[in-house]
């Protein structure tokens, strides 16, 4: 019922515009119309077909937006409700000085335009706010919340947000870790690295623009997933060049941590104190450890860079070197562990032949 209700309004609000607007033609083109009437109810038809597609429009985006705030959790519609309210108010505080101000009548129109643009303006920016501090803003609300005693007595640390890279996106795997639910806080994606996602999905080479597609549908299943956590936010710096260094200054205004797999970016992040998740160093914490004296089997796929040296990889990627396995190319042998080298930039491991007799060929 609604629905149509929504329609029909357009339709009459459009129609009624098109019969009356008529006359707001020149008078000069009125007196050259020879039947007015017969005008006004073409342009009321033009309005009606305009109105039925305003209307279906209008609908349509009604109905999404009605379901996003069913599917909304109460808290977020909360704080983004008091989020724009905050805003309005200071739109409309920023805005009394100018209403008072002598204004000639030919530029008189600039008042409500700029009542306009302000009040979006602050509102969004405060719906933002609102998305990115609510559970702080609810716990100065309700002070006497068990989280906000934990908090203020230092017992809870709340989650920090997580400031998203582009080499973090492309790579996929935080798409993994929030599913698992491994990552708490709100992930932050600064609309600089939705630009630089988007530069590398547009680019000539074939592998970079597969790269960036294949960033901008993860970032696109992400939104859709945990639309109350990720976030894209409009932050930018004109006096800063590159994206690694507004992704550290971002995180060290909103005293974030950042999220990547960059080495060199993590590294320059630490140096100014920025807290950094490496998801390579994640990787290689959750990978099997083997200590000196363990045994594996493992394929020779190649001859190493010393003429006795034979290669092989586990299956997580690790190489393994074996001593005197350049003869056993193609086979599959038992190892001994010898020693094992890892860092940020990857692992090694060392091993010799156990015996001739565990040879699997």
């Amino acid at each position: 019922m609604l629905d149509a209700i929504i329609i029909i309004l357009f339709i009459l609000a459009a129609a009624g515009i098109g019969f009356h607007g008529v006359d707001l033609l020149p008078s000069g083109a009125l007196t050259q119309v020879t039947n007015l009437e017969g005008l006004r109810w073409v342009s009321a038809g033009f309005g009606t077909v305009l109105g039925i597609a305003l209307g279906l429009s209008a609908q349509t985006t009604y109905r999404r937006v009605e379901r996003q705030v069913r599917e909304m959790p109460v808290e977020v519609l909360i704080t983004r409700s008091i989020g724009l309210v905050i805003g309005l108010l200071v739109a409309n505080l920023m805005l009394a000085p100018v209403s008072l101000l002598p204004i000639p009548a030919e530029v008189a129109f600039i008042k409500p335009v700029l009542a306009v643009l302000a009040s979006a303006t602050f509102g969004f920016t405060g719906v933002t706010l609102a998305d990115t501090h609510g559970r702080a803003f609810l716990r100065l609300i309700n002070p006497n919340s068990v989280e906000s005693l934990l908090v203020a007595e230092g017992t809870l640390k709340p989650a920090a947000t997580k400031v998203l890279d582009t080499s973090c996106i492309i790579d996929g795997r935080i798409e993994e870790l929030l599913n698992t639910g491994f990552i708490e806080g709100q992930i932050l994606v600064p609309q600089f690295v939705l630009r630089e996602l988007q530069q590398v999905a547009d680019a000539a080479n074939d592998q970079k623009r597969v790269r960036g597609r294949r960033g901008l549908d993860i970032l696109n299943r992400m939104k859709t997933e945990y639309p109350e956590r990720i976030v894209i936010h409009s932050a930018d710096y004109d006096d800063v060049t590159t994206v690694d260094a507004k992704l550290v200054r971002l995180a060290q205004e909103i005293n974030g941590t950042l999220l990547t797999n960059d080495f060199n970016l993590s590294k320059v992040a630490s140096v100014q104190r920025v807290p950094v998740l490496n998801i390579n160093d994640l990787a290689q914490a959750l990978r099997p450890s083997y200590l000196p004296g363990d045994s594996l089997d493992l394929k020779i796929i190649k001859e190493g860079k010393e003429p006795s040296q034979g290669i092989g990889y586990l299956d997580d990627g690790t190489l393994v070197v074996v001593e005197e396995g350049s003869r056993y190319v193609g086979s599959e042998l038992r190892v001994i562990v010898t020693s094992a080298l890892q860092t940020s930039a990857g692992r090694m491991i060392f091993a010799r032949l156990q015996a001739f007799e565990g040879m699997k060929v």
